[in-house]
């Protein structure tokens, strides 16, 4: 198994009002923590995934834009999958800045070929912080195309599909 891994920085931050990844925590932009997190599992290749190239986005890493902008998170996730030439893609949302390398690296542990890893809490999913199969791509373009971003339906339909797996 082979592992790409995409930071979903293309959020409008709308309840926000300004641009959650550029926000500091102990001195660090948000982008540059879950950047620093991924670049600890030595992926195959890392990405950004985002509408248009973000102004701080270091010129070593690529852009892959979202297939379908207006789709929030959903839209980072197909164009990763689409992207990507390796078994599996790793996705952390930009706005989780206490993610550790240790806590991706267990879920990695856990996908199979064909399958991903999503952890749960509670009764919800937390496909932002996941493991997805290059075999999801054709999930995530059919949600694309019923105009149902949620990543909640998403995920079920892994589930039923047996692509992923939930993590507790």
């Amino acid at each position: 198994m082979t592992l790409s891994c995409i930071l979903l920085a293309g959020g409008r931050s709308s309840r926000m009002g300004r641009d959650k990844a550029t926000i500091h925590l102990d001195g660090r932009p948000l982008w540059q923590r879950g950047l620093d997190v991924l670049k600890e599992l030595q992926p195959a290749a890392l990405w950004i995934s985002a509408a248009t190239v973000p102004s701080w986005c270091p010129p070593e890493i690529e852009v892959v834009t979202d297939r379908m902008p207006s789709c929030g998170p959903l839209s980072g996730v197909p164009a990763g999958l689409r992207h990507m030439q390796t078994s599996h893609l790793l996705v952390l949302a930009v706005d989780l800045p206490q993610m550790t390398a240790e806590h991706l690296r267990e879920l990695y542990g856990c996908a199979q070929p064909g399958v991903g890893v999503v952890p749960r809490h509670g009764n919800y999913f937390e496909p932002l912080c996941a493991i997805y199969p290059a075999e999801a791509a054709a999930a995530a373009d059919e949600a694309i195309s019923r105009s149902d971003a949620s990543l909640q339906h998403f995920v079920q339909a892994l589930l039923r599909q047996s692509r992923v797996q939930l993590m507790a």
